[in-house]
């Protein structure tokens, strides 16, 4: 199990909220969603970034359980850990629900 894995689920959700809040990061996870496990070299193309900085960046995104990297010889290749997206989706499922019911009592209170 990974450390990510061992958190509560708001430590969690606030884990991946925190990797995504940076640009870069928030990038990685739309290319891998777009198109799939790619190389370091893959993800690094069309950036300013290096090689480095780009595999610091999956690191944290590693820790926050978002993406899991595995090697195949000298390369390592990324792609997305959805277990990850999918606990931060239900948490603001969650909080959105929250929401609607406190709306609801309210509308309730102030149509009576």
């Amino acid at each position: 199990m990974t450390p990510a894995k061992r958190r509560s689920p708001a430590e969690r959700s606030a884990s991946v909220f925190g990797a995504l809040g940076d640009p870069t990061r928030l990038r990685l996870v739309s290319s891998l969603s777009e198109r799939g496990p790619q190389s370091i070299t893959n993800l690094t193309e069309g950036t300013r970034l290096t090689r480095q900085g780009i595999t610091k960046h999956l690191r944290v995104l590693s820790g926050a359980g978002i993406v899991h990297g595995s090697r195949r010889g000298r390369e390592s290749r990324w792609e997305l850990e959805r277990d990850g997206l999918d606990v931060a989706r239900r948490y603001l499922d969650l909080v959105s629900r929250r929401w609607d019911e406190a709306l609801e009592r309210l509308r309730d209170f102030v149509e009576d």
